[in-house]
């Protein structure tokens, strides 16, 4: 507490110590920050802690690892249908990330944002996401589902799906019951929509279409009221 004043708690959920500790720097320095910055290297802790604290807004960074950031993309989700009144900003490793998750996430978020940002940029966005927490506005989320992408069909999103899952091309032909040329063609055309170049960033795209997305609500720690 400063000057009598109650100040609310944003948590950070970042594995990289030197990232945590830059983004820190930029949180304390946003003028007229009515927030406390809570730490934490992974979301187990953060779940210990809502037991305690209540959080107006956790700010999640994906993990580059394929396995955790499939975990970490649950995980929002999770957060999204039993705690829908915590903020959700994910934390993008760049902007080919933020450009995936914005075109492909059928969850909205409060924001995405990407760490080869520069500083500057950085801290503003930062601060334009606590000034919509301060304000309780939704218009980052009607926002979100005006421009969340819509830009694949049916077909391209389920061999996005099957990809994630494991499965090969002459495969996907079989389960869509399509030619194999007529699947490698949508492959392309999710390339070119999606701006990646590389069957590991449909990958990426895949695990996000797939694991960040609308859930029955799952077992979670209670947070406090």
């Amino acid at each position: 507490m400063e000057d009598g004043i109650i100040k609310g708690n944003v948590a950070l959920v970042e594995k990289c110590t030197m990232s945590r500790i830059g983004i820190k720097n930029l949180f304390n320095a946003i003028p007229n920050n009515q927030y406390n910055l809570h730490l934490f290297s992974h979301q187990t802790e953060f779940s210990q802690a809502m037991l305690t604290t209540p959080f107006s807004m956790l700010m999640f960074s994906l993990s580059a690892l394929r396995t955790d950031r499939r975990a970490g993309l649950i995980y929002l989700t999770e957060l999204a249908v039993n705690y829908p009144h915590i903020r959700r900003v994910v934390i993008a490793d760049d902007d080919a990330e933020v450009r995936l998750i914005g075109s492909l996430s059928p969850l909205p978020l409060d924001a995405v944002i990407s760490k080869s940002s520069a500083l500057s940029e950085l801290q503003e966005r930062l601060a334009t996401v606590l000034d919509c927490v301060t304000e309780g506005t939704e218009n980052t989320k009607s926002l979100w589902y005006i421009n969340q992408g819509r830009t694949l069909s049916p077909t391209e999103r389920e061999i996005l799906r099957f990809m994630s899952n494991g499965y090969s091309m002459p495969q996907i032909a079989i389960q869509l019951e399509r030619n194999i040329k007529t699947i490698r063609a949508h492959k392309f055309n999710v390339m070119c929509k999606l701006g990646v170049n590389s069957d590991a960033g449909l990958l990426n795209a895949a695990d996000i279409l797939l694991h960040l997305r609308s859930a029955e609500p799952a077992p979670f720690l209670q947070a406090v009221s």
